[in-house]
């Protein structure tokens, strides 16, 4: 089932032989956008640019790339000088928006076959990357580090023991080769097992003033456990769940509303074994939006594919995929 949201763009996009289960004419604060669609199960989402309203202002995107999964959204621009420009598409690109298109016959192959990272990189300037990340609503910036452009990026457990220590260990690894990194964990000490000194354990009290003395950082991976000081730290929090039946189960048998809390959060499914289909399944039962799905990794690889994918999605463009 497919979503039509339109606007300048309404009689080229009814030409569209594809089925609709639902379809929005006018102009649209992003806000409206994100609230009618963030739990709404969809197979694509066709957006007329102008039915976005200030749609020139690229944090309105920005909103829309962290609130939706922008591999299911195509993107009709509109022939404004903006839109044409390389400085534009590259800050769509570092968000993660690689559907975009300017015509009908874009917008059907975009259906079929969406972009990827490396179909849009030869038009990536990478001098406009990353555009700064503004806390999220309901969460403040805690650090100076955060002032400066440094995307401080918490990671949690949400079912147990859902790998978040050793997925920050891996991210790390990957993320150095191209990137100023620090990795805190808060509260434990999980990190000591990997015996890198590059991972930093703190308390709670610590961690404001490491985070403020990481002025020449890149990125700040935080493992935040149960801390919701350290979380509210950061730019941005990933949640991770293990979609096990046993693991399901043993949070759902707990609170059967549990899942209810991640709607329009940033999730990850980690050790996952899920297919493409059983994810879309998934996100239809839970009501949730699934980010990334990643499937059980070796900490012993030392280019890992899947993580490279991960950190492209997150808009780490410097990272190759390839071995």
């Amino acid at each position: 089932m497919n979503v039509i949201i339109s606007n300048r763009y309404k009689s080229m996009l009814q030409t569209l032989d594809i089925e609709i289960i639902k379809a929005m004419d006018g102009e649209f604060e992003i806000e409206e956008i994100i609230s009618s669609f963030q739990n709404f199960y969809f197979q694509r989402i066709i957006l007329d640019i102008t039915a976005v309203k200030n749609y020139k202002d690229i944090k309105n995107l920005q909103k829309l790339s962290m609130a939706l999964d922008m591999d299911k959204v195509i993107l009709l621009l509109d022939d404004s000088m903006e839109s044409a420009s390389g400085q534009y598409l590259s800050k769509l690109i570092s968000m993660g928006i690689y559907n975009f298109t300017k015509n009908i016959e874009g917008i059907k192959y975009l259906y079929e076959h969406p972009n990827s990272y490396r179909d849009v990189a030869h038009i990536h300037q990478l001098e406009f990357q990353n555009p700064e990340v503004a806390p999220k609503q309901g969460e403040t910036s805690g650090s100076a580090a955060s002032s400066v452009g440094t995307r401080i990026i918490a990671i949690k457990n949400n079912t147990k023991q859902s790998g978040a220590t050793t997925l920050i260990y891996m991210l790390k690894k990957q993320l150095q080769k191209y990137y100023n990194v620090l990795c805190v964990e808060v509260d434990k000490r999980d990190f000591v097992y990997f015996r890198d000194k590059d991972l930093v354990t703190a308390s709670n009290n610590e961690l404001n003033n490491i985070i403020s003395k990481a002025q020449d950082v890149d990125v700040i991976l935080l493992d935040v456990n149960n801390n919701t000081t350290a979380e509210q730290m950061a730019t941005e929090v990933i949640y991770l769940i293990e979609p096990s039946i046993i693991k399901l189960n043993k949070i759902m048998m707990l609170n059967s509303k549990a899942l209810e809390k991640y709607q329009g959060k940033l999730v990850v499914l980690n050790q996952s074994l899920l297919s493409s289909k059983d994810v879309l399944d998934f996100e239809y039962e839970s009501r949730l939006k699934i980010f990334y799905n990643l499937p059980p990794l070796d900490d012993r690889e030392k280019n890992p594919i899947a993580i490279n994918k991960f950190l492209q999605r997150l808009g780490f463009d410097k990272i190759n995929d390839k071995r």
